[in-house]
């Protein structure tokens, strides 16, 4: 049995297919001029796009428009004036249009890899597949082909891209195995919606399965269980049956209340990164969005947004959401996050560094931008800001300062706005230690349960030797997730949950015995987290 992520519910029973990478090596490509060179790298370019266009329409209707929107933004990627001046300029330098290629993505992949934020993480894997595109076209090979494998195939592959994706047929593919990748990917994203089983970063499954070896996926527990017996066989179909059925009753609760049996109201809301994926939150059935993570809004870009496109972005959030609660982190970046334009310094450990509002209250101008956008975004729905990495009452009286030289700006200038409740991710430890004190100068909480539980108990969970460690049910984090709902409690003021712990329906009921009032999940487990909470007494 061979060991990995949970990424995409579900089991699948069938044979393997192995999906071998394309040897994308250019050492003996020699370097014309930079005219042949540009011509050669433009004319990639043009192809590329006319693969992406026909696998976003292929896309659509396997997975459907919001996944096929991942492989439009490998289009724009590329259209970005900073990556193609990058590309030309190393032209000009002497370099073949394959080594300019490969040099400028493999910046841009490193400067998202590194970063914690799983769904940051994301962008490395696009970046990762626009370069590999780019020299299979400038190599004159062909794509690889996974549309024709047969019924019943469990495909294994070192990892999944977008594009790759985007040639499976559902109805032969009844699982995903990769060596690469984790809950938030985008190799996971297009399994859900396309309802396939996925176990993710199974370490040398490449090399450990065989072509036509017979398997079973657990996608649930991140197992793949090789040449299993008839007695395993017969249980995991059971079990695939029982999940199917089980996956259909949740249907029920979508535009049901999330209510206990005894009464006592919950929300449940969803977490974003981008303002087009407000919809999603819709379509699950989620009452609100409890995180928008705004970091993307200052990243695949070479300057900073200005407030008119920030604006923009949480209005249109806003107006979408028709007047359901739209909670707003603000910039939570720093050393790990390499944005050049920022010029923020790398750090040797980036994580206790000079970050989110650390960074913000540093750079007044910058944050004030954000800080004027989101207030104006407020005139036209329930928007709520949110400071992340809060560790002292300081940095939310600083945080209160500048909102107030912003409100005294724009009523000055007569532009509509609005005053938005404020709140703190409660994330460190430091912030539960201080949480009766912090309840006192913020309207909400909202508690980041993934860092709460690393800083809590030290773990860098990338860590193999230590991430057992990594653990929401360790007391320590469960002491920290208690105290800080009873102190909000105390104090009067909304607590919610934005971690992967919300939607634990082994933890919701104790979430809800403290006093948990709003349950932030990915958008797909709203339901699953709804009738979680609808079960509790």
């Amino acid at each position: 049995m061979l060991q990995g992520i949970g990424a995409s519910q579900g089991y699948g029973i069938g044979k393997a297919v192995i999906i071998e990478d394309l040897s994308l090596d250019y050492s003996a490509v020699k370097y014309t001029s930079a005219e042949e060179e540009k011509a050669r790298l433009q004319k990639a370019m043009e192809d590329f796009t006319v693969e992406t266009r026909v696998m976003v329409e292929k896309l659509k209707s396997s997975a459907g428009e919001k996944e096929a929107a991942i492989l439009e933004g490998h289009l724009t990627m590329l259209e970005d004036p900073f990556m193609q001046s990058q590309m030309s300029d190393n032209i000009d330098a002497g370099m073949t249009a394959e080594a300019s290629a490969d040099t400028v993505c493999t910046m841009f992949y490193e400067m998202f890899a590194g970063v914690d934020d799983e769904m940051m993480r994301q962008r490395a894997s696009d970046i990762k597949d626009i370069k590999d595109s780019l020299l299979r076209l400038l190599l004159g090979l062909n794509n690889i082909d996974i549309s024709a494998v047969p019924k019943g195939s469990v495909l294994i592959a070192k990892d999944f891209t977008p594009s790759m994706t985007s040639q499976i047929n559902k109805e032969n593919v009844v699982a995903i195995v990769t060596e690469v990748g984790g809950v938030t990917s985008h190799s996971a994203i297009l399994a859900r919606a396309m309802g396939i089983p996925a176990a993710l970063s199974v370490l040398n499954a490449t090399s450990v399965i065989s072509d036509g070896d017979s398997l079973i996926v657990d996608g649930f527990k991140g197992k793949v269980y090789t040449s299993p017996s008839d007695d395993e066989v017969a249980e995991f179909t059971a079990k695939q049956k029982a999940y199917l059925e089980d996956k259909e009753g949740l249907k029920v609760y979508f535009g049901k209340p999330s209510v206990t049996k005894s009464g006592v109201v919950k929300k449940v809301y969803g977490n974003i990164g981008k303002a087009e994926d407000a919809q999603n939150v819709i379509q699950n059935g989620g009452e609100g969005i409890g995180l928008f993570r705004t970091e993307f809004l200052f990243m695949d870009r070479d300057r900073e947004p200005t407030e008119e496109e920030q604006f923009e972005a949480y209005s249109t959030v806003a107006k979408a959401m028709d007047g359901k609660e739209v909670i707003i982190r603000t910039l939570d970046i720093g050393g790990d996050k390499a944005i050049d334009y920022l010029k923020i310094e790398r750090e040797e450990n980036p994580f206790l560094g000079f970050r989110a509002v650390r960074y913000c209250l540093k750079n007044k101008d910058l944050y004030k931008k954000q800080l004027r956008a989101l207030l104006r975004a407020a005139y036209y729905g329930d928007v709520k800001i949110m400071i992340p990495l809060v560790t002292s009452l300081d940095e939310v009286k600083g945080v209160k300062d500048l909102i107030e030289e912003c409100v005294a700006e724009l009523e000055a200038e007569g532009t509509p706005y609005k005053r938005a409740p404020l709140g703190v991710m409660i994330e460190t430890p430091s912030a539960a230690i201080i949480s009766d004190l912090l309840a006192k100068e913020v309207e909400f909480f909202s508690i980041g349960t993934n860092d709460l539980t690393g800083y809590t108990m030290a773990v860098d969970r990338g860590n193999a030797n230590v991430s057992h460690l990594y653990d929401t049910f360790q007391p320590a984090v469960l002491r920290a997730i208690e105290m800080t709902i009873k102190n909000a409690k105390a104090a009067g003021i909304m607590v919610g949950m934005c971690g992967e712990a919300a939607a634990d329906e082994n933890l919701i009921p104790k979430l809800v015995e403290w006093g948990l009032d709003e349950f932030s999940v990915t958008p797909s487990s709203i339901l699953a987290t709804r009738r979680a909470i609808c079960e509790c007494e």
